[in-house]
Parts: C-alpha cells; sequence; structure tokens
C-alpha cells in the first residue's frame, strides 16, 4: 500500500509532499473532509507499534484539553485520534507496509530514501 494521511490545508504536509517526488499510484486521504476509520487507525498501530506513536503531542486541544497533565493509555490515544483529525500527528506516510510518521527532517529524509529505493 502507498498512502499518505494528511491535511491539505497544512502547509507543511503540502511541502513535505511536494519534496518527495511521489510515485502516481499514492493514494491521499485529507484527514479533515475523510475522517480516520477504526480499520485505518488499527492498521497504521500495528505498522507503528503503537498509538502513542501516532499521536501528536503539538496538537493545540491537548494542551487545551489538559490532556498533558493525564497519564494517557493507548485506547486513550486511540479515542483522541479518532474523535479529532488534529491528534493524528501529520503527515503519516505508509508505504509498502513500512511507515513514516510526522514532518521532522529526519523522518521526511528517511521516508524520501525509503520511497525512492522501493520505486
Amino acid at each position: 500500500m502507498k498512502k499518505i494521511y494528511h491535511l491539505k490545508t497544512c502547509s507543511t504536509c503540502v511541502r513535505i509532499i511536494k519534496s518527495l517526488n511521489l510515485p502516481d499510484d499514492v493514494i491521499f486521504q485529507d484527514i479533515k473532509t475523510e475522517a480516520i476509520t477504526v480499520k485505518q487507525i488499527e492498521a497504521l498501530k500495528t505498522l507503528a507499534g503503537s498509538y502513542e506513536a501516532l499521536f501528536s503531542k503539538r496538537a493545540k486541544l491537548y494542551k487545551e484539553m489538559g490532556l498533558k497533565d493525564l497519564n494517557l493509555s493507548e485506547k486513550d490515544f486511540k479515542h483522541y485520534i479518532l474523535d479529532h483529525y488534529t491528534f493524528l500527528s501529520r503527515p503519516v506516510i505508509v508505504f509498502n507496509n513500512k511507515i513514516f510518521i510526522g514532518n521532522s527532517s529526519k523522518t521526511v529524509e528517511a521516508a524520501r530514501a525509503f520511497i525512492h529505493s522501493h520505486e
């Protein structure tokens, strides 16, 4: 599978996607207009190893809701990601069953190298 979960209104996601020079068969899912499903988040968790790895602790709602002061469980991380798109660390790039989460330069470079070595 070749899929990217992103926000099309996020300038960082747009910049990263453009920089990857992706093949034509990549599927894009704007998580604001097409909410992530339970099946999708469970598949992503399998690749990532945990729901926490997919969770964005930089989301404004994380602080606003006081979640940073709580000891969240895996079940909580899953719930919040499904409840509001902002809690998914973006972009999430899935390419041939390898997952790359977030927008750090290290992650983006790893994704770029992997994608271009598997085209």
